[in-house]
């Protein structure tokens, strides 16, 4: 036990109990090793300290080697066996999915050599040739694929025009499944049979996508409802798909400069914490229960309507909601609800809704798309499927109203200062030609006579993008809503001004609703808590002026006054000090190993290169443990 516990502290690490007795194992067969090889009878016991040195090396050796491999601490049998199997399954996937890329003549893309000519910008010669590989290719990887398309087929911001086309075109209609796995998933969650829960149930599904289907339903008490059954087994495909993605993100931003310029791996990150939370219909209906409480706290809109949830019904694995007599608008001829004075007024309801919900209530639903959207038989729309929801602070929803009083207003410099309480701004940044910038996004999309539509939204992430700015996940989230909205809302009243109709609600709803009365009492709040201050300012002042006049004036600065810098100036200063010790001791050990001459502690061996052999084994433990240090940092 001497060994492991001396090396796993020298490499300040932690172990379980089967790794040590591992590394104990190993150092004792060294030990053994190196007693026979090193010793002779005219040494005595003069390198008992090299040998045990040497014992102590390879035991860090083999610990470190472990690590490496095999990180996480202690482990199990059972765990290493589940691991192998996890890892022979996702290597399986990964070949399935390499063979699906270098098929559909996507090879070179991943490993960032795209051909000349090509890139991911709109203009490229090869954008259009590469959006339809890449849509048949997520189609024939499987439905979590599928869903990424889905979801990148939204993000205008990201992706040129003909990319958004072809992956727009994505479907995901998968065979439903089988009566009796779906009678055993229903009997898991309930804890009994189907017919003692619904009066009947449909079991021909009314949609079946790739982790849920939804049935119709009807409750003893004979209220009609729709329930929402999660497919089984899909957790398990999912989870190591959504693990594959990240992967390949990662390789992808390391590889290829088109996949740093997208930050794949944020938006596979983001993507797979979305999708995880689809698989628990627990969090839907709480995304349902907070935006429907924030609708009755302000007595929410009779145009727009949310389902109600049966929380005693609803679980994990099952969500079951009120059904509401509707048609979902992508299912509608041409995608057209209403044209007309009545499909605007449908139009209004929903902008509005949207608005209320970012800019008072702080929650919202983040994918408006037509399929999630229901025009019901009384002329009234229905907000349906709440997996994505966006949620706002204070601070974001008072800068998204200060952003749409600036282009009420057509006030770039006022435009400028919300846009920069929104994102994450670098340590430089030429604000003169933001504005410039803002103003000629303005005079281009937002003047009397233009006709905005989704290309606001590109134009204005491009422009952000342009300036090195950053934009926080749920900014983007706002605007990306927004863009999904303008397309649901033109299906529903061709033409439809998004820009304009928000202004003209803004007005409509007063001021009080998007912050322009509140802008009074703010500042008259702000002006109250800063009179002590005013009322001390002119003492200060002569203070620090009478300090100057007589060279008094003096500024103290606290080096490293934050905990985190010193903590890192003085590992900083550690690993330099051994990298140091190392090499010195190293150099002394090779020099006195060459020395001829002094005195002999045997016939063979003198006390200088005795010495040396112990000088060598310091030095090779502070090596590999600097090694060590390093390669589990870039880890």
């Amino acid at each position: 036990m001497v060994f492991p516990v001396i090396a796993r502290r020298l490499l300040g690490v932690r172990v379980g109990i089967i790794r040590t007795l591992l590394t104990g194992a190993v150092a004792v067969a060294g030990m053994t090793l190196f007693s026979s090889v090193m010793q002779s009878p005219d040494q005595g016991g003069l390198l008992v300290g090299v040998q045990m040195g040497c014992a102590l090396l390879l035991a860090m050796g083999f610990l470190a080697g472990l690590e490496m491999l095999a990180p996480g601490g202690a482990g199990s049998p059972a765990g290493w066996l589940r691991a192998v199997r996890a890892r022979t399954a996702r290597a399986r996937r990964y070949s399935q999915i390499s063979a699906i890329a270098v098929r559909h003549g996507l090879r070179p893309y991943l490993l960032g050599r795209q051909r000349r000519g090509e890139d991911l910008h709109e203009g490229a010669t090869g954008t259009a040739r590469l959006a339809r590989p890449l849509r048949l290719a997520l189609e024939e990887a499987g439905p979590t694929f599928i869903k990424l398309g889905q979801v990148l087929s939204t993000r205008h911001d990201l992706l040129p025009p003909a990319f958004i086309r072809e992956l727009s075109r994505l479907q995901n209609q998968v065979p439903p499944e089988s009566p009796g796995r779906l009678a055993d998933q229903l009997r898991t969650h309930f804890g009994k049979p189907t017919e003692d829960v619904f009066a009947t149930f449909d079991h021909e599904p009314l949609a079946a996508a790739s982790i849920a289907q939804v049935h119709l339903a009807e409750l003893h008490s004979g209220e009609q409802v729709v329930v929402k059954v999660q497919r089984p087994g899909v957790r398990t495909a999912v989870h190591r798909d959504l693990d594959i993605v990240c992967r390949i993100a990662s390789v992808l931003e390391a590889r290829a400069r088109w996949a740093r310029a997208l930050g794949l791996v944020d938006l596979a990150n983001g993507f797979a914490t979305s999708v995880r939370e689809e698989l628990d219909f627990r969090v839907e209906a709480r995304n349902m229960a907070t935006v429907k409480a924030a609708w009755e706290r302000r007595r929410a809109d009779d145009d727009v309507v949310i389902p109600r949830t049966y929380e005693a019904l609803s679980g994990e694995l099952v969500l079951v909601l009120e059904r509401l007599p509707g048609s979902p608008i992508s299912a509608l001829p041409g995608h057209v609800a209403n044209p007309g004075a009545q499909g605007t007024d449908v139009a209004r309801a929903l902008l509005g809704s949207l608005l209320k919900q970012v800019l008072v209530d702080g929650t919202f639903h983040a994918d408006p798309h037509p399929g999630n959207i229901l025009l019901l038989e009384d002329g009234r729309v229905a907000l349906i499927d709440f997996g994505s929801v966006g949620r706002l602070d204070g601070q974001i929803r008072a800068a998204l109203s200060r952003f749409l009083i600036a282009v009420h207003h057509s006030d770039p410099a006022a435009l400028c200062d919300a846009l920069l309480d929104l994102v994450s701004r670098p340590e430089e940044i030429d604000e003169q030609a933001l504005e410039r910038s803002l103003g000629r996004f303005m005079a281009r999309h937002l003047t009397p006579g233009a006709a905005p539509d989704v290309m606001v939204f590109v134009d204005l992430f491009r422009l952000i993008s342009l300036h090195g700015l950053g934009i926080p996940p749920e900014v983007a989230a706002v605007f990306r809503a927004l863009a999904t909205l303008e397309g649901t809302l033109t299906s529903l009243s061709p033409g439809f001004d998004i820009m304009t109709e928000s202004q003209k609600w803004a007005e409509e709803q007063g001021a009080s609703q998007v912050g322009y009365s509140s802008a009074g009492s703010s500042l008259e709040s702000e002006l109250l808590s800063a009179v002590s201050t005013l009322r001390r300012l002119p003492r200060r002042v002569d203070r620090v002026t009478s300090a100057l006049e007589e060279g008094r004036l003096g500024v103290n600065i606290r080096m490293f006054a934050d905990s985190r810098d010193r903590r890192y100036i003085r590992g900083l200063v550690h690993e330099i000090l051994l990298t140091g010790l190392a090499a010195t001791a190293g150099l002394m050990a090779v020099i006195l190993l060459h020395t001829t001459g002094g005195p002999m502690v045997t016939p063979s061996i003198s006390l200088f290169r005795a010495i040396g052999y112990h000088m060598l084994v310091f030095s090779g433990v502070l090596s590999l443990r600097m090694l060590f240090v390093i390669f589990r940092t870039q880890r």
